[in-house]
């Protein structure tokens, strides 16, 4: 093991036992009564999903006219802030260069749906403690795939730059030149390719966090042993709750994480992010992040839902795919993900300290260590 990994191990006991990254005042009491103590936990816990899309058109000209109510659906949610993430190898990716203009598309039309929010990025923890003071909702930019690269390394600096602060080098289609085994694809690199590595080691240059979701475990392996940060696994669950939806399940199998596998990433001061899918209410999730948690310890879980608060909704919209709304996951909902979550998780028996910890002050912790000035 390196030597860092050594020095993140000694340190990581004495530094997640300290007070809330998010400063408040977090105690143990019996905390859940009625609406307004629900409001309380709620803000005080500045909920974070690390994985929420926006599907963002790769024409200029298909933007124009869109609507987006980002400010609202995450008021709505309950949620501080949001890992904003786009990607863009689907539809596949044909010719040469057409990755990296989807890639700049995406963001131009990103600048102008913040600027229209009044929302901007948080680029280190600092931006989030501020935005919390102020009561205000930040978003961390984020990228699901390094496809954008196209084998220049040079390209994520630019990224950097222009607000990237959250990077998951995989996503369901290979990269050109390829970054390394995508889970759901047979094995042909045998982890993390050249490349892959030297993106690991760029995002640890420039403060980046790693997100290592769509990886073969081989490929996290790799990551791990390179990352001198920790790292994240945004959106999964474990491969042993696969719910009451038999298709739905082998469907989603190669994108869970085995208990092993789980507890490698946690013992290496990761943290995991536990998904909407394979559940059918808030209390399942939630129970889905009780095991989670059971496995790997309190201070190693966080909320990632692969779930959609900025949808485009202009009248001539076409609909949005079922399941994908974040304030609608599940059918029964009635109010705000992040309000669901937390009166689930007071309702499970989740002291208040525990639910800030999952809710964002793992998440920040490996985001600050990520994201300092080097």
């Amino acid at each position: 093991m390196h030597k860092h990994k050594n020095v993140i191990h000694m340190n990581r006991r004495k530094f997640i036992t300290q007070s809330s990254l998010l400063g408040a005042a977090i105690i143990t009491r019996p905390i859940y009564n009625d609406h307004k103590d629900l409001d309380r936990l709620v803000a005080e816990t500045f909920g974070i999903d690390t994985h929420n899309h926006v599907d963002v058109p790769f024409l200029a000209s298909e933007f124009v006219g869109q609507q987006y109510d980002l400010a609202g659906e995450l008021k709505a949610s309950g949620l501080g802030a949001i890992c904003l993430t786009f990607s863009v190898d689907r539809p596949l990716l044909k010719n040469p260069g057409e990755a990296y203009e989807r890639f700049n598309t995406s963001l131009q039309e990103i600048d102008e749906l913040l600027t229209k929010s009044s929302i901007s990025r948080a680029l280190n923890l600092s931006d989030i403690l501020k935005a919390r003071k102020s009561k205000r909702r930040v978003v961390i930019q984020s990228v699901e795939g390094g496809h954008f690269l196209e084998g220049k390394i040079d390209r994520l600096e630019k990224a950097y730059q222009r607000g990237l602060r959250h990077l998951g080098p995989l996503h369901d289609n290979d990269a050109t030149p390829a970054l390394g085994d995508v889970y759901t694809n047979a094995p042909q690199f045998g982890g993390l390719t050249s490349f892959g590595k030297e993106v690991i080691q760029e995002c640890n240059r420039l403060g980046i966090l790693v997100d290592l979701t769509h990886c073969s475990d081989k490929a996290i392996d790799d990551a791990m042993a390179l990352s001198k940060t920790p790292v994240l696994v945004s959106h999964t669950g474990l491969n042993t709750l696969l719910g009451n939806n038999a298709n739905m399940a082998q469907m989603m199998k190669p994108r869970l994480i085995s208990p092993e596998q789980a507890k490698k990433v946690a013992n290496a001061g990761g943290v995991i992010g536990v998904w909407k899918h394979l559940t059918e209410s808030s209390e399942n999730y939630v129970a889905n992040i009780r095991q989670m948690t059971d496995l790997v310890g309190m201070d190693h879980v966080c909320l990632g839902t692969d779930s959609k608060l900025a949808i485009n909704s202009a009248p001539d919209a076409k609909p949005s795919r079922g399941g994908e709304k974040t304030n609608g996951i599940w059918e029964k909902q009635t109010k705000g993900f992040y309000y669901e979550v937390i009166e689930q998780m007071a309702k499970a028996g989740f002291t208040e300290t525990e639910m800030q910890k999952i809710g964002s002050g793992n998440f920040l912790r490996i985001f600050d260590a990520a994201t300092k000035t080097k």
